[in-house]
């Protein structure tokens, strides 16, 4: 049988990084199945929490990704519909529920919640050696199918063995047993006719056919109820693969109720889809090499569930920005010209050969958002502080810049072809003609020109951008400068 894996978010907001996380891992696990199918269905029965739009960034985060669905809303497939308010529509859950109600699996229950609580508290409802919450689970199943064919309201509970335990295994926690009294009756049909997810997630994924269920760790504790559904209905169980959390720091879960980042946040930031991709898989995930550059393809090869940890991953976004660094790095030249060419025309509006400038830019980017502010020199040749020319690294002061920069400028000034190599050998001719080092003639330079401490791309780079005649008009002006100082 071949591997069915799903990613069901519900559409209630930006896509959060651990749920993205869980959607890159079943679809690796179904990926590597040559067969395997990786479905996307999408959990709106909760109504009341639901975002208008939501569905659509689901939809463009899993295409921004690569992330492609086999089954799902929007492309069709064997099982569907893949929404489940369309299912709710046919009267499928509720169909199972009642089915399972026969089974002795679940029951009605016409108690308002305040009934309900007052039940927890008396503990007054007793069958045996238990106590129940729902006062209702004791109803003679006739009358209780009479009383809600009648239109009374109702919910529909699940019903639990008041002894015994239940057992499953996981790929990560391993085996987990719980006692059967410790497990709540919860709702699984809600008095608007909407399944639970609790119950929803279980008919849809037997219907569909999942071998492997991949989601958060919050799930465990849930997992031994739906167990008990897949035994009352003798189904088989599929494969657990629960996800240890995704953490800000050690104490609290990356959370977008929180505020913290999203994919589209992390986007408008300048990162890479494909790194973002790189980096979230191995949350929690460790591979069996040094690799830390991965492909989609290569994670698809690589990925092990039995290399997933069972303690939390902090997100630490200066890790991610490496990473993405590497990957801006890693393209090849008219690729990354493609991708960052508006970012430079953000900043850059003069006539200068943009493809050299992305090439002084490629070794310093980490993030998109980097570039225009690396680069608005170019336009505008800023104000700046001598200061700027110590630098013990390189040896230089202002007094020391002086003298190199009038060296510069004289060799600059007889200079007819202002090509790189021309500008290469005339500049690197000098340190041995003055006796200084090569950090003394370039770094004063590079400052004189761009008035910035730091540029992407050295002086000679730049100076070959600018030009003859704006590289002179530059270093005239900065000499002047420090001549008055």
């Amino acid at each position: 049988m071949s591997i069915r894996t799903r990613f069901a978010p519900s559409p209630t907001g930006y896509m959060h990084i651990g749920n993205l996380r869980t959607a890159l891992w079943a679809y690796l696990i179904a990926k590597k199945d040559p067969e395997g199918v990786f479905i996307l269905r999408i959990e709106d029965t909760d109504q009341g929490r639901l975002v208008e739009g939501a569905t659509d960034i689901i939809y463009d985060t899993m295409r921004e990704c690569g992330l492609k669905h086999d089954e799902g809303p929007d492309v069709g497939g064997p099982v569907g519909p893949y929404v489940q308010s369309e299912r709710v529509r046919s009267g499928l859950y509720m169909d199972y529920a009642k089915k399972l109600i026969r089974l002795g699996g679940a029951h009605y229950c016409f108690c308002d919640e305040k009934t309900i609580e007052q039940a927890k508290a008396a503990k007054d409802v007793t069958d045996g050696n238990r106590s129940y919450d729902d006062p209702c689970r004791l109803l003679d199943p006739e009358e209780a199918e009479r009383r809600a064919e009648s239109g009374e309201p109702f919910v529909i509970r699940q019903t639990i063995p008041s002894e015994g335990t239940t057992s499953f295994d996981d790929e990560v926690f391993g085996t987990i047993t719980v006692d059967n009294s410790t497990l709540d009756e919860q709702v699984l049909i809600k008095s608007d006719g909407f399944p639970t997810y609790n119950f929803a997630n279980v008919i849809d994924d037997h219907l569909m056919g999942i071998t492997d269920v991949v989601r958060g760790m919050e799930y465990l504790s849930s997992t031994p109820k739906y167990n008990l559904i897949y035994d009352a209905f003798g189904w088989d169980k599929p494969r657990y693969i629960h996800c240890p959390p995704v953490m800000k720091d050690e104490h609290s879960k990356l959370s977008k109720r929180n505020g913290d980042a999203s994919f589209q946040d992390l986007m408008k930031k300048g990162y890479l889809p494909e790194a973002v991709l790189n980096y979230i898989a191995m949350l929690g995930w460790s591979p069996e090499n040094n690799q830390e550059i991965f492909t989609l393809d290569e994670l698809v090869k690589a990925f092990n569930v039995k290399h997933i940890g069972q303690n939390g991953a902090i997100f630490d976004p200066v890790k991610l920005t490496s990473i993405n660094g590497l990957w801006l790095r890693g393209m090849d030249p008219e690729s990354y010209f493609q991708l960052v060419e508006p970012y430079i025309r953000e900043a850059v509006k003069k006539d200068y050969d943009l493809r050299k400038i992305a090439s002084g830019v490629q070794q310093r980017a980490n993030t998109l958002v980097e570039i225009p502010p690396m680069l608005d020199f170019y336009d505008t040749f800023p104000a700046y502080s001598n200061d700027l020319y110590f630098n013990k690294k390189m040896k230089t002061n202002p007094e020391i810049s002086l003298v190199s920069l009038k060296e510069c400028l004289t060799a600059l000034l007889n200079l007819n072809d202002w090509s790189f190599d021309a500008l290469h050998e005339t500049l690197m001719a000098l340190p041995a003609k003055m006796g200084i080092k090569n950090g003394q003639v370039l770094f004063p330079l590079r400052v004189a020109i761009s008035g910035k401490q730091s540029t992407p791309g050295g002086a000679i780079e730049i100076a070959e951008i600018l030009g003859k005649e704006e590289t002179l008009r530059r270093l005239k002006s900065s000499i002047q400068q420090l001549e008055n100082q």
